[in-house]
Order: C-alpha cells, then sequence, then structure tokens
C-alpha cells in the first residue's frame, strides 16, 4: 500500500495545485502559497510550461512525424497529458512515462489509458539512473525509430552534485539519429532574490530546487540542432492561440525552453 503522507508537502501535488488540480493535500496547497507570497512567478511558471509542453507535442507530432515519446519525471496526471495529445494527431503514438515515486505511479496507473492502436506505458525509474530510464523505456519503444526524449520541469530538481548535464547527455547518447530533446528549466536571470526564496522553501522540506541561468540551460543541447526559436522563455516559443500567458512578462514566467533535433 503506498503511504501518500498527506501531511508533508510533496513537489508533484504542489505543482498539481498550481495548476489547478485536484491531487493535492493541505500540507502541498500551503507550501504552494507560501511559494506565491515569495515569488508570484512560482505561479505562473507551472501553467505556461504546460502549455509550452502541449505545443512541443503538438509540433513534434505533427510537424516531425514523431511517433514515440519518453516522458522522464512526468509527474502528477495533468490533462491533457503526452499521450491525449500525441494520439490526438497519431492514434499509433507510443508513450513511455518515467517516474520515481509511488505517489505519481498510483495515480497514473488509475488515469492513464492509450489509445488502443498506440501505447502508452509508466515505469519507475529515477532520473538519475539513465541506464534504468533506457532499458525500462525499451520495453515500449523502438529505439531503432527516432523517439522524442521530453524532460519538462525536471532538471531543476537535480542539484550540481548529481551532475544533471552529463545524465541528459547519457539519454540522448542512447537515442537514434533523428531523435529530439525536449527540455525546460526554470530560471533566476529574471527574479534572482525571489527564486532564492523559492529554493529556500523547497530546501527547508528536503526537497533540492536548483534554478539556473540561461548560459547553463543551453549547455543542455550541446552537440544538437536547435529548433527555432531556439532557447526562449516557453510563453515565446511557437505560441498558438489556445496560449493562456501569452501576455505575461518574462519575470512571472521564468522558465526556458527549447527543443533539439540530434543529428
Amino acid at each position: 500500500m503506498v503511504d501518500l503522507r498527506t501531511e508533508v508537502p510533496h513537489p508533484a501535488r504542489v505543482y498539481d495545485y498550481l495548476l489547478g488540480g485536484k491531487d493535492n493535500f493541505a500540507a502541498d496547497r500551503a507550501a504552494a502559497e507560501q511559494g506565491r507570497r515569495s515569488n508570484p512567478a512560482s505561479d505562473v511558471a507551472p501553467g505556461a510550461n504546460r502549455d509550452w509542453l502541449r505545443r512541443v507535442v503538438t509540433y513534434l507530432t505533427r510537424e516531425q512525424g514523431i511517433g514515440q515519446f519518453l516522458d522522464v519525471g512526468t509527474g502528477l496526471p495533468t490533462s491533457p497529458n503526452v499521450h491525449e495529445v500525441a494520439q490526438g494527431i497519431d492514434p499509433g503514438a507510443r508513450i513511455v512515462y518515467i517516474d520515481h515515486d509511488p505517489i505519481v505511479l498510483a495515480h497514473a496507473r488509475a488515469l492513464l489509458t492509450s489509445n488502443p492502436a498506440g501505447a502508452t506505458n509508466y515505469l519507475d525509474a529515477d532520473f538519475r539512473d539513465p541506464a534504468r530510464i533506457l532499458a525500462s523505456a525499451k520495453e515500449t519503444l523502438d529505439f531503432d525509430r527516432p523517439v522524442a526524449l521530453l524532460l519538462v520541469a525536471i532538471a531543476h530538481f537535480v542539484g550540481d552534485a548529481d551532475e544533471p548535464h552529463r545524465i541528459v547527455r547519457e539519454l540522448v547518447d542512447a537515442l537514434p539519429s533523428g531523435s529530439y530533446l525536449a527540455l525546460s528549466h526554470l530560471t533566476g536571470d529574471f527574479l534572482p532574490e525571489q527564486w532564492k526564496k523559492v529554493e529556500a522553501i523547497y530546501a527547508a522540506r528536503g526537497v533540492t530546487m536548483q534554478v539556473r541561468p540561461k548560459a547553463e540551460i543551453e549547455r543542455f543541447f550541446d552537440g544538437l540542432e536547435l529548433v527555432d526559436p531556439g532557447l526562449t522563455l516557453v510563453h515565446r516559443w511557437r505560441p498558438d492561440e489556445r496560449d493562456r500567458f501569452a501576455d505575461r512578462s518574462d519575470e512571472l514566467v521564468s522558465v526556458y525552453g527549447a527543443v533539439a533535433r540530434k543529428p
């Protein structure tokens, strides 16, 4: 039986609350509200990031013909999920969700249902263990064909000591030519003092958060071909008519994102 530890705030449930979801508890809501008071950008960033993910999956499926997605550190299911977007365009798309949290896994297995023509799998693996991620993903995905690796708002929960750039490089190196990396990451470039306060709030609860400047985020894409418009704030990456945050200031969004192709 999964111990939800409802008395302790959990990053995935805090994120769910900020997205307007219902899979959260009083401790999560309290932590989210404390973050809002310290930095208003902590409220806008999750929604802008989620809209970016929808646009990225739409672009990769519809315009680049990608039919396989590896979503690492996906968090609690929030509609529209990757498979809903991808399979809405390509019913045969195959999606592997990776997380290493019993709370997330319990919710996902109850809520995620694939289109019968495709496949959706939810597997237990830690972002810091790329070998396990790749071994698990290969049970569902064909690594002889291009794969889109989605690292959405996960790398800023990995401190420098765990070498997130090395981890991303190992994952990308295992993908075939023609694959894509889509990565988004919180930044303190615009509101450094406020984001330091948010980092401290997470640290006080035993959770690592490390926002990074643009130059450090760009390093995740070394050796790859960035898709236009390159690394930019997520609400400025190919916005469409469904965006809810296109008119928000850069300071309030404070999330960089990019999509890049492996030659």
